[in-house]
């Protein structure tokens, strides 16, 4: 596939002792394009199975290998979730301010490498676990030493800091192989095909192994993974288009705000384009500042007291340049449709964890003698959304083209995963009303524990749903952060999905702990309770979010003019 478009060259300066980006001809016409594709992809899926295979199942580790209470399991696996959520923006910031992409993605997946061969070790040498017992007298079980609880918690601390090191900051790596937004595009689809596949293979396969053959061998997988990843895509290194930090973006931002607060009563109206700061040796002729969010365009305004001795312009705090300004407030038009997602995310957050309930209750046997394990339920969202993925890429985005003559742009594309995760939220409230029947007809209603004659299988439909969903507005999402945020955020816009995803999680439990104590929808026998009403909720969530998408999809203006063509 040829690539399409060029980058506009631009020069290397310094003001007021930052350096800012980089990038010229020379250095971006060599390397990238779809030669480096393989190496990425092959890199996401083993460092991605790596991590599916110590993070989905470490609640049960924690259990049965270190004599964890299941609350306290429960609460470490919580924060290590959600630091897995927070270090890709990390991990994104020390890619576009220090280093380089290739530097932070080679260097964190050598570190959770470590984190991989640690909890290897740990499966394996009895001595860095206690003593082991049968879960139902977790009392009288030998608690870990502080020495064992060091070791665990430094193998986790490597896995997590490894993960949130590389998994977004990838997918940046790999969308800077393009120019064209529509190669960005394809490739953010086959990045989340990768993320998906590699999933399904742990959730499936590795956790299989952990429980029924030994944690030592499943541990060691993802360190085969994992290295195989990292070698592959040393392996590449040559291939790679390489993009230089542009110093500290995050500073950039904060220098704006400072100055514009610091002129606050400068009128800018009435200013010329001439009486703008457009940086060291740029012509003043240059556009102007936008009349949007006027109030900061004061922050580019030179004034007499910006000048120094030699009557040039160097207080990086007092006076910005255009494109400074310019930068913010792309940021602040495109985060009102980001934080749409974070509502898309919490119905899904809890959808998750009531299926899992839902299935825990209900007839999970297939055939005689096999009983799928209520967690696995899961993987079903992560099949429809890698199949989907991959059918809206080969498929429905090329008939599209053909009929229309353009593209679905990244705001469709959302749209469209928001109806979808509303009629998926709409059919498990129907189901669990269903649910609810057998148990009333059976008198189930006061005898917990039992099994609830409805086969299991009724929630694949509301799970494949979502997983459709999923497959388009997850990508959806990252192509138009990592179209739209500036230049100098690159990185962190494609993290912006995983602070996204966390702040959903952590939503999630909020909302859930509300209704817990505010009803008694939620009771810990779920037959005796209304989880229908709960999806309905979800389904009104859903629906006043939507209309939230909508009105700020009408008001947004795309950046980059290619987006659709």
């Amino acid at each position: 596939m040829e690539v399409e478009g060029e980058l506009s060259p631009q020069s290397t300066s310094k003001e007021g002792g930052e350096v800012h980006r980089v990038c010229d001809d020379n250095e971006d016409s060599k390397g990238g394009g779809w030669t480096t594709f393989p190496f990425v992809t092959a890199t996401v899926l083993g460092l991605s199975v790596a991590a599916g295979g110590w993070a989905s199942n470490l609640i049960v580790f924690l259990i049965t290998k270190f004599n964890v209470k299941t609350i306290t399991a429960t609460q470490i696996n919580n924060i290590i979730l959600g630091t897995n959520n927070l270090f890709p923006i990390a991990g994104a910031f020390i890619a576009d301010s220090f280093f380089t992409s290739f530097s932070v993605v080679s260097t964190f997946s050598f570190i959770s490498l470590l984190g991989m061969i640690m909890l290897a070790l740990i499966a394996t040498i009895h001595s860095l676990r206690p003593s082991p017992c049968s879960i139902g007298s977790l009392i009288t079980c030998q608690a870990p030493s502080k020495f064992q609880y060091s070791v665990l918690y430094a193998a986790l601390s490597l896995a997590s800091l490894g993960l949130g090191g590389t998994r977004f900051t990838i997918a940046t790596m790999g969308a800077d192989q393009f120019n064209n937004p529509n190669d960005q595009g394809v490739f953010f689809n086959w990045y989340f095909l990768a993320l998906y596949v590699a999933n399904v293979f742990s959730f499936a396969a590795i956790i299989y192994i952990q429980d029924n053959v030994g944690w030592g061998l499943g541990f060691g997988i993802c360190c085969i993974a994992n290295g195989i990843g990292l070698g592959v895509f040393l392996l590449g290194k040559r291939l790679y288009k390489k993009v230089k930090p542009k110093g500290s973006p995050f500073l950039s931002i904060a220098r704006v705000l400072v100055a514009a607060i610091w002129k606050r009563k400068i009128s800018s109206e009435a200013s010329r384009e001439n009486d703008y700061y457009y940086g060291a040796g740029v012509l003043a002729d240059s556009a102007p500042p936008t009349k949007s969010f006027r109030f900061l365009n004061c922050a580019a305004l030179k004034i007499e007291e910006d000048k120094q001795f030699e009557g040039s312009y160097g207080n990086p705090w007092r006076l910005c340049t255009v494109k400074e300004v310019e930068d913010l407030k792309t940021l602040i038009k495109i985060m009102p449709l980001w934080s749409t997602g974070i509502f898309l995310s919490t119905p899904i957050g809890i959808f998750s964890s009531l299926t899992i309930l839902q299935a825990l209750t209900m007839d999970r046997h297939l055939g005689p003698h096999f009983k799928i394990p209520a967690a696995s339920f899961l993987v079903f969202n992560l099949l429809a959304t890698a199949i989907s993925i991959f059918i809206i890429d080969r498929f429905i985005l090329l008939k599209y083209k053909n009929l229309t003559g353009r593209t679905l742009t990244p705001i469709q594309r959302i749209g469209i995963g928001h109806i979808i995760n509303i009629i998926s939220l709409i059919g498990s409230a129907l189901i669990e009303r269903r649910r609810l029947g057998v148990v009333r007809a059976h008198s189930l209603t006061n005898q917990p524990g039992s099994e609830v004659p409805m086969s299991a299988l009724w929630l694949v439909a509301p799970l494949s749903v979502i997983g459709i969903a999923e497959a388009f507005h997850f990508p959806g999402q990252v192509s138009l952060c990592y179209q739209e945020f500036p230049k100098s955020l690159r990185s962190t816009s494609t993290a912006m999905i995983s602070l996204l995803i966390g702040i959903g999680y952590y939503l999630s439990t909020a909302v859930t702990d509300l209704v817990d104590k505010t009803t008694k929808w939620l009771p810990d026998d779920i037959n005796q309770g209304r989880l229908d009403n709960m999806f309905w909720m979800l389904v009104v969530i859903g629906v006043v979010n939507f209309g939230y998408f909508i009105t700020c999809a009408k008001f947004f203006v795309y950046q980059n003019q290619n987006v659709g063509k």
